[in-house]
């Protein structure tokens, strides 16, 4: 694992059967899922708003689903509870139309990226959250060891990065789609926003790998020069 960019042989192992079929899980109810339904519905002459809500269905689905087999909800379920809640509330509230829809759902993401932000002001940012939800296997053990890096400068430094990386990349993207919304036809907006979407997170995740390895290269090369300056002494 990586503390603030720092591997750690300490940090329990993460259970590759478990964390492989959390991204199986993950993958068909937040893409896989969505992206057939609203093709086939479209495909069968249901409107594109009717499509694009009925295909919102699955994420929430997954996460109720989630939350039933760990018997539990932890900070990152109820902040996603807490969107999904908000998309339903936009997407129901107002005049019914595709373009709108696509207007609110990229409002949507602006409003992630705002909270981002906010969270660099509370004692931890988001990202902390998201990356214990995903870094570790839901134990007792691995939980109590992410919550535990937190006593690292490093891993900190890290953490507050990746959120406001993670907040200006989301209010960035929302802006363009919003902007795109209005120039495009629905249809064309329908294809190339799940783009803009998918295509976003996919950049961003690559970044904090990135990020992460850069960091962890620079406190590798700290930790070596620290450890001979000991060792002379």
């Amino acid at each position: 694992m990586i503390i603030g960019g720092i591997v750690s042989d300490q940090t329990p192992a993460r259970r590759g059967g478990a964390a492989a079929l959390g991204w199986v899980f993950t993958i068909i109810f937040n893409i896989v899922a969505p992206i057939l339904t609203e093709s086939q519905l479209k495909s069968h002459g249901y409107p594109e708003y009717t499509a694009l809500l009925a295909s919102a269905a699955w994420p929430i689905l997954g996460m109720l689903i989630s939350i039933a087999w760990q018997r539990k909800i932890d900070e990152f379920g109820i902040f996603s509870l807490i969107i999904v809640a908000l998309t339903l509330a936009v997407t129901l509230v107002g005049p019914h139309s595709a373009r709108l829809l696509l207007v609110k759902d990229s409002a949507i993401t602006g409003l992630f990226g705002l909270v981002c932000l906010a969270t660099l002001a509370a004692p931890r940012p988001l990202m902390f959250y998201f990356g214990r939800k995903f870094a570790t296997d839901g134990s007792r053990e691995s939980i109590d060891h992410w919550n535990g890096l937190w006593a690292y400068e490093g891993f900190r430094k890290v953490q507050r990065t990746m959120t406001l990386v993670w907040g200006l990349g989301s209010i960035a993207e929302a802006a363009l789609r919003i902007v795109l919304s209005y120039v495009l036809s629905s249809g064309a907006m329908v294809a190339v926003n799940s783009v803009l979407s998918y295509g976003a997170t996919a950049a961003l995740i690559v970044w904090s790998i990135a990020y992460g390895k850069r960091a962890h290269a620079r406190a590798a090369a700290t930790t070596a020069a620290a450890a001979t300056s000991v060792a002379a002494a």
